[in-house]
């Protein structure tokens, strides 16, 4: 291998880091909303799936369905983190594309 080719592939992979990490920063930036129960329960989470804040709607708040509130409060949440699960592996896949690695090539994440 070449000294230049060498090079190359480093500073290819020099980019690529670079790259992954404004990514990560951005979707860590991110606002995701996950929903359950029709929209009853909503949960915002950061791209990092720290919650950052929690809505119940009133009607579901009686002491004797505890249970279903708590249920719908633990969907709301996996909905969000699938969300951001989602849109970072988008990202990943967009900036892949725009560095022209081969279809298929999956970044760590």
């Amino acid at each position: 291998m070449a000294m230049g080719d060498l090079m190359g592939m480093m500073n290819k992979a020099r980019e690529l880091q670079e790259k992954m990490q404004e990514v990560q920063q951005e979707v860590a930036a991110m606002e995701i909303e996950g929903v359950a129960g029709a929209g009853l329960v909503k949960v915002v989470m950061d791209g990092k799936g720290n919650m950052k804040s929690l809505a119940i709607d009133p009607s579901l708040i009686k002491p004797d369905e505890t249970e279903i509130l708590e249920d719908l409060i633990v969907a709301a949440s996996n909905d969000a983190r699938a969300r951001a699960e989602a849109a970072l592996q988008e990202k990943m896949q967009e900036m892949a594309g725009g560095l022209g690695l081969p279809p298929g090539f999956n970044l760590p994440i």
